[in-house]
C-alpha cells in the first residue's frame, strides 16, 4: 500500500495558498509588505538620507539587533521596496535606497502618522 499523504498535504496547502491570495483584502497585503515594527522606520530613515549604508542605519535604530535589521532589509528588498548596491571594496559597502515604488509609500506613511497623532490626541 502506498502512502499519498505527503503529496495530498501539498497539494491542500498550494490550494489554500492560491485562495488566500485571490480573496484576501488588499488592505491586508499591504500590511504584510510595509507592516512589523521596523519597516515603516527603515523607509523613512532610508528616505531621509536618500542612500544609507548598513552601519548608518544600525546607529539611527538603537534597539534593533543585526540580525532583525538585515531580516528586514532583505524582506523590503524582495518587496520591491527598496534597492541595494554593494560595491566591490574593501571593507565591502553596501549602500539602499528606495525604489520608485518605494517613494509612492511616503505619502502612506506620512497619512498613517497623521492618523495616529489624532488617534493619541482623542485617546488623552
Amino acid at each position: 500500500m502506498e502512502n499519498n499523504t505527503n503529496i495530498h498535504n501539498q497539494e491542500v496547502t498550494k490550494q489554500e495558498k492560491d485562495e488566500f491570495s485571490t480573496n484576501n483584502c488588499a488592505v491586508t497585503n499591504a500590511l504584510k509588505i510595509m507592516g512589523g515594527k521596523w519597516k515603516m522606520l527603515l523607509i523613512k530613515i532610508i528616505a531621509e538620507d536618500s542612500v544609507s549604508r548598513f552601519g548608518e542605519l544600525k546607529r539611527r535604530m538603537d534597539d534593533i539587533a543585526q540580525t532583525t535589521l538585515t531580516i528586514q532589509l532583505r524582506e523590503l528588498e524582495r518587496d520591491g521596496i527598496i534597492c541595494r548596491k554593494a560595491f566591490a571594496e574593501s571593507p565591502p559597502r553596501v549602500e539602499y535606497k528606495l525604489t520608485e515604488i518605494g517613494i509612492t509609500l511616503l505619502p502612506v506613511i506620512q497619512v498613517l502618522t497623521e492618523w495616529n497623532d489624532n488617534y493619541c490626541n482623542l485617546n488623552r
